[in-house]
Order: structure tokens, then sequence, then C-alpha cells
């Protein structure tokens, strides 16, 4: 894609929206559609890095209940012709056609890589990357499982929201101050992927999710990892203009870099 003059490419992730209730996290959900608002201005693209929701769950005809203002905030953008892109995170895992269909969004369940201006990115929400969280690499391959999606379909939604919240909110990215802390280099985990990653091929710019720390990380002279934060304390984002990619804070109706 060769961006148009005047047009930007925006990235954000982990709205993490209906923890640790709803209620709680609509100052959150609007203060994220605001975002949408202002960036639609100037959007060729948006991507959105997956945990959009703290848990998501589609049953052949049932969505979650809420989320209103978000998602009719994408579908208008959407309807106006902007693009955008949803990778799945690791608490929307189960998500099953309703963005394809109802809202014209595709969904990538892996990294993928795309090139803007000549500028290779690789893209991807990051959960079950790198080395390390063999943990959290056992539970995926059971939750993504066709058996056990199968199963959890027959509870009755109310019991199945009520239990996966549950144990959602509890998720120490949500609770933990341990995400606060940059860990050095060597137990980044989406750092030392990225080093893997272009290793074997080059790209200008790793972009993920997941960490919910803002990083913008040189990997070389000429590569850079970024880990885009969260929308729960720091609200930022990510904004290619066809030259540089800058990772920024949004405040109201104004984007500032971050502080330092």
């Amino acid at each position: 894609m060769q961006i148009p003059k005047g047009k930007k490419i925006y990235f954000a992730s982990d709205n993490h929206l209906g923890a640790p209730s709803i209620k709680e996290s609509r100052p959150r959900e609007k203060k994220f559609v605001a975002w949408l608002d202002h960036v639609k201005k100037d959007a060729a693209a948006i991507f959105l890095l997956g945990d959009l929701f703290d848990f998501w769950f589609e049953y052949k005809t049932v969505i979650p209940k809420g989320f209103t203002r978000t998602l009719g905030k994408l579908a208008e953008i959407r309807d106006s012709g902007i693009p955008i892109y949803f990778f799945m995170g690791n608490h929307d895992l189960w998500m099953n056609g309703y963005f394809e269909d109802e809202l014209d969004i595709p969904v990538y369940h892996e990294p993928k890589e795309f090139e803007f201006n000549n500028k290779r990115f690789y893209i991807g929400h990051g959960d079950g990357l790198g080395p390390g969280d063999k943990g959290y690499k056992r539970m995926k391959k059971v939750l993504t499982n066709p058996v056990f999606k199968w199963l959890f379909r027959w509870m009755h939604p109310d019991i199945g929201m009520r239990v996966a919240q549950y144990l959602s909110i509890k998720n120490k990215l949500i609770s933990g101050e341990d995400d606060k802390e940059f860990l050095g280099e060597d137990q980044e985990w989406l750092f030392q992927y990225s080093k893997e990653q272009l290793a074997k091929k080059h790209r200008d710019y790793f972009v993920f999710g997941h960490r919910h720390l803002p990083l913008n990380m040189d990997l070389n002279d000429s590569a850079k990892y970024i880990n885009l934060g969260d929308w729960i304390h720091y609200f930022t984002f990510a904004v290619f203009d066809g030259e540089t990619l800058e990772l920024k804070e949004f405040k109201e109706d104004e984007s500032i870099p971050p502080q330092e």
C-alpha cells in the first residue's frame, strides 16, 4: 500500500473493555471512541492488535452484551471506506465471523506482514511468541481446541460469560504491577522474538500489543520493535505517516508524545 499524501496509518491495542465491569470500563470506552473519531479524519487504515475486549466469545447466534459505542463507531468508520484490520488477542481468542460478517473487518489469528510506502511491518498481538511463557502456551492450545470451544458453547451464555469474565479480570495483565516494569532486553520476550524474526528476514517495524507497556526499541540500525502499551493506564497508540512510526499518547482531542 502506498499511503496517500496527508494520510496516516494508526495502531492500537489492549483496551480490555468490560474489565473489571462494563460500567467501570465505559469511561475508557468513550475515550477510545473519541480517539477513533480523532484519527478517522486522516486515517488511511486502522490496525487493532487484539484484546479489544476483556472477554469475547461468539456463540452461533449470541455475542457478548455491551460495547455498543465501540462496535457502532467501527461500523461507521468501515462504512466510510477506511480499512480496519483486527488481530485476535488472548482475551478475544474466540472470534468466529462476527467482525467479518457484520463489520467487514478481517480478523487475523497469527502475525502478518504488511508493506506501506516500501516499509515492511510485522504485526500481531504478541501472545505466546518468543521464549518463555510456557504455561500460557500450553493453555492456549486447550482454549483454542475445537472440542473445548464446542463444550463451552453448550454452556448457557449467562453462565459461560460470568465464569469467563471472572477468570479474565483475575489475569495479571489487568491487575498486576509487574507489567509496568521494563524487564531488560533479555527478558522482554517480544523483543527477543522480533530479533529472531529479523535474523530470518528484514522488516523495518515489529508492532505488537499484549505487553501493556509502551516500548520503542531499536533492534538494529534500521529496524525497531514497538509495543503499543494499553488503554488502561497509558492510552497509547502508534502512527505511521509514510516515513516514520511514532508512539503517542491520546489525551482527549489531542495526541502528544508520551512522557519519558
